[in-house]
């Protein structure tokens, strides 16, 4: 049984805000595994998964962060542009870290899905929150390289699983306990200069872990 620790008051408490990729996290998905097992954790929904909607999508997340004192967003993906977008948003003093996954570089995304999504170019601005971005070097949504590149222009510490797909069900990543230990480090970003940190490839990605701890409590 994952459960979770107990800490001073809801009030104290960082919500979990987790932003899906294309079509969505469902099954046995990393993300869907996150949502059951943090009992803070919120999915910010699309109206439609197949035709994602970057407007309404950021207003959502908005009104979420507008209810929330402190939130850690975990964004897969194309989540991981809202997460990079909201950055700019005034609301931003309340995310206090971004676990940010296989992000998706928009040119390849409209080879590989024509027209299904319209999210203009990759935000490049620095972000103005804790940020680690985890990469894979077989990633057909994002070269490794560009990936390193934009942790670099995001100011995010960079984290390389090796060739690991695009981190997904289909790469054998169903529950993840090293995502929620990857996760907690962002705690230890702040008030320091980030630099690239390498992990070791995850051996058994569905594995049971063990309890849940919600990182930046």
């Amino acid at each position: 049984m994952v459960g979770i620790a107990a800490t001073e008051g809801a009030s104290c408490m960082t919500r979990t805000l987790i932003l899906p990729g294309f079509r969505g996290s469902f099954g046995d998905h990393w993300q869907a595994h996150w949502l059951r097992d943090d009992p803070r954790a919120v999915l910010v929904e699309q109206d439609d998964w197949e035709r994602p909607d970057l407007d309404l999508w950021n207003a959502r997340l908005q009104e979420v962060l507008a209810t929330t004192d402190k939130a850690l967003l975990v964004a897969h993906s194309l989540g991981c542009l809202l997460a990079a977008r909201i950055a700019s948003s005034p609301l931003a003093g309340r995310v206090k870290g971004a676990f940010l996954v296989a992000p998706c570089d928009p040119a390849l995304t409209e080879k590989l899905h024509p027209g299904a999504i319209r999210f203009g170019a990759l935000p490049e601005k620095r972000l103005s929150f804790p940020s680690m971005l985890v990469a894979s070097r077989s990633d057909p949504y994002m070269q490794f390289n560009e990936a390193r590149r934009l942790a670099a222009a995001w100011g995010s510490s960079l984290v390389d699983l090796g060739p690991q797909g695009h981190i997904n069900v289909k790469s054998g990543f169903g529950r993840w306990p090293m995502g929620y230990r990857l996760a907690s480090l962002l705690s230890r970003e702040r008030g320091r200069s980030k630099s690239a940190v390498g992990a070791p490839q995850p051996t058994s990605h569905g594995a049971e872990g063990p309890s849940f701890r919600s990182p930046l409590t």
